[in-house]
């Protein structure tokens, strides 16, 4: 019941005679929660205006889609939601797709993205409905601050053990990168810590390589080191340092998916 319900939801979304039949396409994420919420939100408006080309031939986009479901427990009460946001000409959405996560504890979920600034580079923005019902930005990290400066989002987990999620990603992961962990609070990221070092992207990528696991120990960031010859797994310690070890001395795709899958521990 739950894919029919999402696979509606997903065909009465798009404009311009776009349907999505059964698996969205790659622009898109979707987001299920005990069946008592659903969401899609897409990326649409393709253009070429900043022209990075960080991710191979993956276009860039100007507008983020998203709707919302929910039902409460009784399945009697629906409440939907759309939204849409466009960014301004200075502006791009340089990513493979939205990310759907529950950043606010809240059990519904944000959209996060990559969003590229002409003169400062790239920001991980979050989306949401704010309280007066409007779908736009209500958070994000700093910009980088110079253009063609972008970062790789890694994954989400509760790295700090306070009941909510954050996020991780590479900041540059081409030139010298900086793995950074953040969470959402009052309306504000907050930077929890950072490691140099790492990278989890290579220029011309339509994809980003490695993510979060968690193995028996708590949440890890899979990455390479920043040369590319070691597959590496960075977790936030008590002390709130990021702690990196080497887990395998290779870091082709292959050896990255099978570390994220927890089957390469060192």
């Amino acid at each position: 019941m739950r894919c029919g319900i999402l696979f509606a939801i997903a065909a009465a979304l798009l404009c311009g005679g776009t349907v999505l039949a059964q698996d969205p396409p790659d622009r898109c994420a979707t987001f299920s929660q005990n069946g008592l919420a659903e969401a899609i939100a897409c990326f649409e408006g393709e253009v070429d205006r900043y022209g990075h080309q960080v991710l191979g031939d993956t276009p860039e986009f100007e507008t983020l889609i998203f709707k919302l479901r929910r039902v409460d427990e009784t399945l009697e009460n629906v409440e939907e939601r759309v939204g849409s946001a466009t960014l301004p000409f200075e502006r791009v959405f340089e990513d493979v797709a939205p990310r759907l996560a529950d950043l606010t504890g809240d059990g519904l979920p944000e959209v996060i993205v990559i969003e590229a600034d002409q003169n400062a580079g790239a920001q991980l923005a979050v989306y949401g409905f704010n309280g007066d019902e409007a779908f736009e930005k209500v958070a994000a990290t700093p910009f980088i601050g110079t253009r063609n400066r972008w970062l790789a989002p890694a994954g989400f987990a509760d790295f700090n053990s306070d009941g909510r999620l954050d996020v991780a990603y590479v900041q540059t992961p081409h030139i010298g990168g900086i793995l950074r962990i953040w969470t959402l609070r009052d309306g504000e990221m907050i930077q929890l810590a950072s490691r140099s070092g790492l990278s989890n992207h290579r220029i011309g990528q339509a994809f980003i390589p490695g993510g979060v696991r968690d193995c028996g120990d708590g949440p890890e960031v899979v990455t390479a080191d920043q040369t590319w010859r070691d597959t590496v797994a960075s977790w936030l310690q008590d002390d709130g340092e990021i702690a990196s070890r080497t887990i395998a001395e290779d870091a082709s795709l292959e050896t990255l998916e099978r570390a994220v899958a927890c089957e390469t521990d060192g």
